[in-house]
């Protein structure tokens, strides 16, 4: 082994390792993976950010889509789910738009969760992404709006948050595409993957990968994100990637 691979090797074990901390949750369908599974045939990190139809890994930030604070002290932006919150119907309803489902949960004086808001989906190509492609109920952690969990279950926001085991904010929690078969289950056995990250890259980054449902190809998201990231580094103008590559232009997607 050369020197340069040895180099390579380390960069890309040190990256992994930064990426794996970043607070991500993953149901038991979206195991993580040391190596790119067989089934993706996948060498590097750069094919898994260049999969067709992905948007770019960038995007204008103005002008800035600021959310509104309500009367519960959580930001809102106008656009997210306004319903009986009946969560089966809630997911229909998205489906029946071509979008996925999330739910939000958040709580009063959570400083990242006003980050979220105001730092991160506030950005025009973040939400411009989000509110086209995902359908999102927000949650109030200690709430006592009525809600009806996936299995039927009658409850309030709070007990939903406890029974679903959510302990930090914001969580997000990504629904996969079809709950076929998945009458009478609530909870893991419906998710895709839960984020507690809010930077924007990672952030923007989960939801393309569950809209294009990568994990399916790759269920390790850190692979996918660090290829995204070398994406941004060439745009930087930066030559080498986080896995020690050069990085070439004809790799990369550009803002469209």
């Amino acid at each position: 082994m050369t020197a340069k691979s040895i180099i390579g090797r380390t960069i890309l074990s040190l990256a992994l390792t930064l990426v794996g901390v970043l607070g991500l949750t993953a149901a038991p369908a979206v195991t993580a993976a040391d190596e790119p599974t067989a089934a993706t045939g996948l060498a590097d990190l750069s094919n898994l950010a260049n999969l067709s139809g992905l948007p770019p890994a960038i995007g204008p930030i103005e002008p800035r889509v600021m959310p509104q604070k309500g009367e519960d002290a959580l930001y809102h932006q106008k656009w997210f789910v306004h319903s009986f919150m009946n969560l089966r119907e809630d997911f229909a309803t998205a489906k029946a738009h071509g979008k996925r489902f999330v739910v939000v949960i958040e709580q009063r004086g959570c400083t990242y969760c006003v980050k979220m808001q105001t730092k991160t989906l506030s950005q025009k190509y973040i939400n411009d992404y989000v509110r086209k492609n995902f359908a999102v109920l927000q949650i109030n952690m200690w709430g006592d709006r009525a809600v009806t969990d996936f299995d039927g279950t009658r409850t309030t926001e709070k007990k939903l948050a406890a029974r679903w085991g959510a302990i930090f904010t914001p969580t997000l929690i990504f629904f996969k595409d079809d709950l076929s078969g998945l009458d009478g289950k609530y909870g893991r056995p419906l998710e895709v993957v839960r984020l507690n990250q809010v930077d924007p890259n990672t952030f923007y980054d989960m939801f393309v990968w569950v809209k294009h449902k990568i994990y399916e190809k790759e269920p390790n998201f850190q692979r996918f994100h660090i290829g995204r990231i070398n994406q941004r580094l060439f745009m930087d103008g930066k030559k080498f990637g986080t896995d020690g590559r050069e990085l070439k232009p004809g790799k990369q997607s550009r803002p469209g």
